[in-house]
């Protein structure tokens, strides 16, 4: 920019008159339209701004009375405050009702066990096994009952080798594999040792058990040694009839990093000697048929009525003790799904043949192969209408499988609470599951084949009511009882083979 220019500027910045000192128009504005009573202030820019007080000014007011008494009236409010309102948190926590202890629990209560009796069937041996761990994972089973693996021909005991896996079924290496991958997805795993599990009788003869029995703690030792969880017997009564039986309950019960399972089956016994056995054996869990061995409901909540107070001490199952499947007791899909609901809802671990999580149909003598992808639609025109209708209820009844196994594990009053019986007719039984502060749960399953009408009653019992209605949480026929209603106590109507979930929670 040249002098020139910057001339010519200045010029005209002078010539730009200052708004305040513009004339006044008639209307009251100023030639530059501003109006007339506004008025601009100009700051001095050596203007001195408020710095406070110094620290001598500060010291020399504070000691000042006036200003000594505030500071502990403040002072004494404060401490009464917080003095008063750890008073109200000590108040709360006292008036507040206690929570109930949780109780003792193994990895066996604390969920349902899978059975694999035949691992030709269910995945062509081990090596299928270890492969499908995923997919058994999906079912949230606690456990897997393996077996029986070991070499044997039929009722020679002479041929007995339990420390020996049959060639066809697999190997050590492919067992210790399972192992392995089961327990970093936390599954137990148990073998059984039944020893003459090809025979007619499962400890060969009377005069063979003592022999037998060494053989069976010697095996147990060994297979406990390489991580399994735990050891199965069939015909317990026979085992534990022996002078020799201690010594198995040594083996097992012995110095391990963790606790392993001594697991006996048990086959038309009542439910008093099923207790008896729970209490004066030493065995863990006692797994019977009393549930297949009666269809009555009277004696069905009975046995319970008997057991619920050893839940921690015994295993229920349909099918299971033989090691068939479920579906052997229960021929439709809403069966199916009654049963799993009853099993997976009484006080005590649920026992499962492979396939029940499917509906899998056992048809003869053998072992039913277990059916998988079941979830993958064909592709259009490769499969006929009857094969995906039996498909699509295959995932319906898995799906209703997993979230009972869902809910058994989350649930506080189906996985250790008190049971309490309310109703039971020839073909029906209803009963109610509760624990402390948790929601409550009543199970109400009709596997008659006419419609009947439950009247849910609780005997006296002190602490514990119910209310007028309960929440539909699942049903096996959501037409007749749709989840998330509410429903009379009073009177339940249930259709043939129908069963269903209820909830209420906790007043107080």
């Amino acid at each position: 920019m040249n002098k020139d220019t910057e001339i010519d500027m200045k010029e005209v910045e002078l010539n730009v008159l200052d708004p305040e000192k513009e004339p006044m128009t008639g209307d009251g504005q100023t030639a530059g339209g501003e109006k007339n009573g506004s008025v601009k202030l100009k700051v001095p820019e050596d203007e001195v701004t408020f710095t406070g007080l110094s620290k001598e000014e500060l010291m020399k007011v504070a000691g000042t009375p006036g200003w000594v008494r505030t500071r502990w009236v403040l002072l004494v409010l404060f401490w009464l405050g917080w003095v008063g309102m750890l008073a109200g948190a000590i108040m709360i926590i006292v008036q507040a009702p206690r929570c109930k202890p949780i109780p003792e629990m193994n990895w066996w209560n604390e969920g349902s066990l899978y059975q694999i009796s035949d691992l030709d069937a269910f995945s062509k041996g081990l090596e299928g096994v270890e492969a499908k761990l995923d997919e058994i994972n999906k079912l949230k089973v606690k456990g897997l009952v393996l077996g029986p693996l070991h070499n044997v021909q039929a009722d020679q005991p002479d041929t007995l080798t339990l420390k020996e896996i049959n060639p066809t079924r697999g190997n050590e290496k492919a067992l210790v594999a399972v192992i392995e991958k089961a327990h970093k997805k936390g599954i137990s795993v148990v073998l059984d040792l039944t020893p003459n599990y090809l025979g007619a009788a499962p400890w060969f003869s009377t005069g063979d058990v003592g022999d037998v029995l060494e053989k069976v703690k010697v095996a147990a030792e060994y297979w406990l040694n390489l991580d399994v969880d735990g050891i199965k017997l069939s015909a317990l009564t026979v085992a534990t009839n022996s002078v020799d039986w201690s010594m198995l309950l040594a083996a097992v019960h012995g110095n391990h990093t963790n606790k392993k399972l001594l697991m006996g089956v048990v086959e038309d016994i009542s439910a008093a000697e099923v207790s008896q056995l729970a209490n004066t054996t030493g065995v863990d869990l006692v797994l019977s048929n009393l549930l297949s061995s009666s269809s009555r409901g009277v004696e069905r909540i009975q046995a319970m009525d008997t057991l619920h107070s050893q839940q921690r001490s015994v295993a229920w199952g349909l099918g299971a003790a033989q090691k068939s499947q479920l579906s052997k007791l229960a021929t439709t899909p809403g069966l199916i799904r009654l049963y799993q609901l009853l099993l997976f809802t009484m006080p005590g671990t649920p026992v499962f043949t492979y396939g029940d999580e499917i509906g899998l149909q056992a048809v003869g003598s053998e072992s039913p192969k277990m059916v998988w992808d079941i979830e993958k639609e064909p592709a259009e025109g490769a499969a006929n209408e009857t094969a995906e209708a039996e498909r699509k209820e295959r995932v319906a009844v898995k799906k209703w499988f997993k979230s009972l196994s869902d809910m058994r594990v989350k649930e506080r009053s189906l996985l250790y609470g008190d049971y309490y019986p309310l109703f039971s007719s020839t073909s029906s039984l209803s009963f109610l599951r509760l624990w402390d502060q948790s929601d409550r749960y009543i199970t109400a399953v009709n596997w008659g084949a006419a419609p009947e009408t439950l009247a849910l009653k609780l005997a006296h019992t002190e602490g514990v009511e119910l209310p007028e209605k309960a929440t539909v949480r699942l049903s096996t026929d959501t037409e007749l009882l749709e989840v998330d209603t509410t429903v009379g106590l009073d009177q339940i109507n249930l259709g043939p083979g129908q069963g269903v979930l209820l909830q209420f929670p906790y007043t107080g």
